[in-house]
């Protein structure tokens, strides 16, 4: 049972369509929130119609008497990122929910990882959040909902997890290995 029903991570919700030229044309910052003001800056940036995403996922807490809540967090903490000009970043920061303005040099890397992580996020299987990814085997997913998603792979307490990675903030979802047919790329494709 959620606390809270989950808001939208992502305005507008086709954003990260490869349709919208805004996404390509847009000029990308990542935000670096206040401790825990990330749901706080996305609603304010919708009130503002700004473009935005912050991949949310769900946790699931048992409490002491035994009823399980759902709540949904930012996967990556302390994050949000905004497509927009300079007056966008401008009144983004002037919410005081910003601690940092990043801009990121390279916008379709960005994008593209970014859908990765959307696509990974809607499949339902479960997730973890990577920080401080180290390089493994590079592999591309094979068949089902997630083809073509290319990641890494690498060991985790005995597991074999296959990652999907946003280089510009070295941060990452990951997700057993086994629940998904990889292949290996070959190198300089």
């Amino acid at each position: 049972m959620p606390i809270r029903p989950k808001e939208p991570d992502i305005f507008p919700e086709n954003l990260l369509d490869e349709s919208v030229s805004l996404a390509r044309e847009g000029r990308w910052w990542a935000l670096y929130t206040k401790a825990r003001q990330e749901k706080i800056l996305m609603q304010r940036l919708r009130e503002l119609r700004i473009s935005h995403y912050c991949p949310l996922v769900p946790k699931r807490t048992k409490t002491p008497k035994g009823r399980i809540f759902t709540s949904y967090i930012p996967l990556f903490s302390g994050y949000v990122f905004l497509c927009g000009q300079d007056e966008d970043r401008y009144r983004a920061v002037t919410t005081n929910c910003v601690s940092r303005c990043i801009e990121v040099p390279d916008r379709e890397t960005l994008v593209s990882e970014l859908r990765s992580i959307q696509r990974v996020i809607a499949s339902g299987l479960p997730i973890l959040p990577e920080s401080r990814i180290t390089a493994g085997t590079r592999v591309r997913i094979r068949s089902g909902p997630l083809a073509g998603i290319e990641g890494v792979v690498i060991s985790r307490h005995g597991e074999e997890r296959f990652i999907v990675m946003v280089s510009f903030i070295q941060q990452g979802a990951s997700l057993l290995a086994d629940l998904v047919e990889l292949e290996p790329i070959a190198e300089g494709c």
